[in-house]
C-alpha cells in the first residue's frame, strides 16, 4: 500500500535523500528553499527555510559522516545537521559557477562534487569546501553526478549534451566520453519505423551500482542507458532498456536487495518501475550483447578504435554483419521482454521529480517526489 508523507513542504518537492546512519533519517528539498528531515515513519523531524529562497535541487547525506546533510540551492551548498535544523553549520558560497543541479559525496567523505548549469563539475574537499578540481568538458547543462562506489577518486557526470563521462580526480580530462546520441541512433536505425520520431537522449540522472562497474542513465528518450566499466576503468559495454513511454527522469540502483543490479526508474509518464538487470547483456558478461542492445562500437573515440588490433576489428565487423535481421528483431524483443528484467511497475500518475530507494522500518521501499508538496512511499516487497 502506498503511503503519503505530507505537511513537510508548502511547494513542489524536487529532491530526496536517505541517510545510511543508524537513525535512518530522510531529507527532502523543495521549491523556495525549504528543507525537511523525516523519520522512518514519515513524521517531520525538522524544517528549515534557507535564505535567498532559491530552489533546493539536491540533498545528500555524508557517507562517512551521516550527521552532515549537504543541500544545494542556487550556486551554494549548505551543510546542515539533520538532527538540529536551526541553520547551516557551514556554507559553501559559489560552490557552483551557476545554479547547481546535483551533488554527490564519495564513500570516504573526502570529496563533494557539484554539477551546474554551466556544464562544469566542481570537486570540493571535505571538510572545508575548498574547490580542488574544476572539470570542464560538457557543452550543455551538467544535470547529474555520481561517485563510483569502492573507487572514491572516480566520478561519473552526465548532461543535456547527451554525454556521459568518467573522470579520475587526479586529472582534469575525462578517462572516457560516451555520446548517447551516437548509441541511440545506432539502435534506432534497427528499430525505427517510417515516420517514427524519438526524443534525443538528454541525460537527467546517472547512478552507479554498488559494485562500482555498472552505470545507469535516465534519459529523455525514455530509455535507461546502461554501461559496464571494465578493467583499467575502460568503457566495456553499452546498451539500453526501453523503460518509459515518455522521458525517464530518474534511475537509481538499489543497494539493499539480493544483488547490486536492481534498478528503480521514474519518468514523465508517471510510472515507477523496478528492474532486475542481472541477466541484461551489458551487466552479465556471459550473456551475448547483440548490436542493437549494446552498441559499443559506434560512439567510441578514434583513439580507442585505433587501439583495437586490426584482425579483432575485422572479426567483429564480420560477426555483426552475420547476425542479420533475425537477431536484430530478437534483440528488439529482448529490450521489452524477459531480458529487460521488468519486475514491478507502479502507476504513480504524476511526473516523477525524484526517487529515493530506502529501507523503512525493515521494508524495502522507494520514496517518490512529484509535482506536489507531499512524498509517496511504495513498498518494493512484491518481488
Amino acid at each position: 500500500m502506498a503511503r503519503q508523507w505530507s505537511e513537510g513542504h508548502s511547494s513542489s518537492i524536487l529532491c530526496v535523500g536517505a541517510s545510511s546512519g543508524l537513525e535512518g533519517l530522510l531529507a527532502s528539498g523543495s521549491e523556495g528553499g525549504e528543507v525537511t528531515v523525516w523519520s522512518q515513519e514519515g513524521t517531520v523531524v525538522g524544517r528549515l527555510a534557507l535564505p535567498g529562497e532559491d530552489d533546493c535541487t539536491s540533498v545528500v547525506f555524508g557517507h562517512a559522516a551521516p550527521g552532515h546533510l549537504y543541500v544545494s540551492h542556487g550556486d551554494a551548498v549548505s551543510v546542515l545537521d539533520p538532527r538540529n535544523l536551526k541553520g547551516p553549520v557551514e556554507e559553501f558560497q559559489g560552490a557552483g559557477e551557476e545554479e547547481i543541479n546535483a551533488l554527490t559525496v564519495n564513500e570516504t567523505g573526502s570529496a563533494l562534487a557539484v554539477a551546474d548549469d554551466s556544464g562544469a563539475v566542481r570537486v570540493l574537499e571535505l571538510p572545508g569546501g575548498k574547490v580542488c578540481r574544476t572539470l570542464r568538458r560538457h557543452t550543455n547543462i551538467c544535470s547529474s553526478v555520481a561517485f563510483r562506489p569502492q573507487r572514491p577518486n572516480n566520478l561519473l557526470s552526465a548532461g543535456l549534451d547527451m554525454q556521459v563521462m568518467l573522470w579520475g580526480l587526479q586529472k582534469t580530462r575525462p578517462l572516457w566520453i560516451s555520446n548517447l546520441q551516437d548509441v541511440a541512433e545506432e539502435e534506432d536505425d534497427h528499430q525505427q519505423r517510417p515516420g517514427q520520431l524519438f526524443n534525443p537522449p538528454l541525460v537527467h540522472c546517472v547512478s552507479v551500482a554498488s559494485c562500482g562497474n555498472v552505470v545507469g542513465c535516465a534519459a529523455e528518450d525514455g530509455r535507461v542507458h546502461l554501461m559496464r566499466i571494465g578493467g583499467g576503468s575502460k568503457l566495456e559495454r553499452q546498451g539500453a532498456v526501453k523503460a518509459h513511454s515518455q522521458g525517464a527522469s530518474q534511475a537509481h540502483f538499489v543497494s539493499f536487495l539480493s544483488h547490486p543490479y536492481w534498478l528503480v526508474t521514474g519518468g514523465n509518464d508517471g510510472q515507477v518501475v523496478l528492474w532486475e538487470l542481472g541477466k541484461h547483456p551489458v551487466v552479465s558478461p556471459e550473456v551475448k550483447a547483440k548490436a542493437p542492445a549494446a552498441p559499443r562500437r559506434k560512439g567510441k573515440s578514434k583513439a580507442k578504435r585505433k587501439e583495437q588490433p586490426r584482425d579483432k576489428a575485422k572479426t567483429e565487423t564480420e560477426r555483426e554483419e552475420a547476425e542479420g535481421e533475425d537477431d536484430v528483431a530478437e534483440a528488439a524483443e529482448d529490450e521489452t521482454g524477459e531480458r529487460s528484467g521488468l519486475k514491478l511497475s507502479i502507476s504513480h500518475g504524476d511526473k516523477v521529480n525524484w526517487l529515493c530507494p530506502a529501507v523503512l522500518k525493515g521494508e524495502p521501499s522507494v520514496v517518490v517526489a512529484d509535482q506536489s508538496s507531499s512524498l509517496t512511499v511504495y513498498p518494493l516487497s512484491p518481488i
